[in-house]
């Protein structure tokens, strides 16, 4: 079992940064590839990125390469998601997960579980 908690979201302007945090309980993080995804009011919830179990590969939708980077530091059991020149179209509710199935780098919403709580990025124009 494993229990994921997400922070780092604000508001921020059009062109900002901010950097989410998700965080794992359980001695085994380092064993799990992980993923971010995000959701908009009214829309499904979206692939954003995801990263292997050393880190070694990872993979970006289309809409955030260049801009987003994501990194994990198994020694504290976190995951990262930096996020550069923002845009009013990032703005969501963003969520990490574990990669139930393999070593990365699935875009499938149901390849992964153990959701956290999601925290809410909000860029504004």
């Amino acid at each position: 079992q494993v229990r994921l908690v997400e922070s780092g979201g604000g508001l921020v302007e059009a062109g900002g940064s901010l950097r989410l945090s998700c965080a794992a309980s359980g001695r085994t993080f380092s064993s799990y590839a992980m993923g971010w995804f995000r959701q908009a009011p009214g829309e499904e919830r979206e692939f954003v990125a995801a990263i292997s179990r050393s880190g070694d590969r990872f993979d970006y939708s289309d809409s955030v390469k260049g801009r987003f980077t994501i990194s994990r530091d198994n020694a504290k059991n976190t995951v990262y998601l930096q996020m550069n020149s923002q845009r009013p179209e990032d703005t969501a509710v963003y969520y990490c997960a574990v990669d139930l199935y393999g070593d990365c780098c699935f875009h499938n919403v149901h390849d992964y579980g153990y959701w956290g709580q999601g925290t809410q990025v909000t860029v504004s124009s």
